[in-house]
């Protein structure tokens, strides 16, 4: 028998050893999916240039790009897909991290709240590369692009990420107990927030009747509070961004809640049964 003295760490130590761990645990996810960095940043890319020119053409052809706000069109386009994208993606890296019956667990120091930070982190590094990569390329190639406010915007950006990560939280929490309903439920999502988040429309165009079916979505106001930021003569009236921090903040702690409970009731072989 080995005995031993066991020194207590200190919240400071803890906290460290916890970022260092999440940053090693990040640079993994980053390489996880392509192989390495360079190809998941240009998938990323091609990914955002294609929703550009699709979106781009489709507004071209239907004639609707002077009912649109009065400025550059193509930072109408980037505030609506560039948050869309960092919302469902976060979702979908929050939901895909290692639960507690993964081989990474077996590790003494890896626990769920890395691997989820570090899932919610490497999407959230890849897509502000990607975002960076087209803006200098539409910002050298095109023209110039010019932002009313930029912290607000990026404000607006890593809430959208956020908001993302906290739905994918209470996505997690459910997926061992509804597998398929899960994942059901993350395609319905992600399509209904094609219109849902109000991308493809001016909010305060909306008929006063039409605004409820729109307004329960943390999505649908950052992407017009961003517009909001990013032109200096469009001011959103129908909504704000207090409400997606409240929304944030509410499902993060459930989904923490739900997460904790679930861990302490699931098994390998409760998983290899569903």
């Amino acid at each position: 028998m080995k005995f031993g003295h066991s020194k207590r760490k200190g919240t400071f130590s803890l906290l460290l050893n916890l970022g260092q761990l999440t940053y090693t645990s990040t640079v993994r996810k980053v390489r996880q999916s392509h192989g390495n960095a360079i190809m998941a940043l240009a998938m990323n890319i091609l990914q955002a240039v294609l929703f550009i020119v699709a979106f781009y053409f489709m507004f071209s052809v239907l004639g609707t790009k002077r009912a649109m706000i009065r400025g550059d069109f193509l930072i109408y386009l980037l505030t609506g897909i560039f948050l869309y994208m960092t919302h469902i993606k976060a979702l979908g890296a929050v939901l895909g991290a290692e639960g507690p019956t993964s081989a990474m667990m077996l590790h003494a120091p890896m626990n769920t709240i890395v691997a989820i930070l570090s899932s919610a982190f490497a999407s959230l590094y890849i897509q502000t590369l990607a975002l960076g990569v087209i803006l200098l390329g539409i910002h050298t190639i095109f023209n110039s692009l010019e932002i009313h406010d930029w912290a607000g915007v990026m404000f607006m950006y890593l809430l959208s990420w956020a908001s993302g990560c906290a739905v994918g939280l209470i996505f997690l929490a459910l997926k061992p107990w509804f597998p398929d309903f899960i994942g059901i439920a993350q395609t319905v999502y992600s399509r209904a927030n094609m219109i849902a988040s109000g991308k493809m429309f001016v909010a305060n165009a909306l008929p006063a009747a039409m605004i409820p079916w729109f307004d329960w979505n943390p999505l649908f106001h950052l992407i017009d509070q961003a517009r909001g930021f990013a032109f200096n003569n469009y001011f959103p009236h129908v909504t704000n961004w207090q409400y997606p921090i409240y929304f944030t903040l509410a499902f993060v702690m459930l989904g923490l809640m739900g997460d904790f409970y679930t861990r302490k009731r699931v098994s390998a072989s409760w998983m290899a049964g569903r």
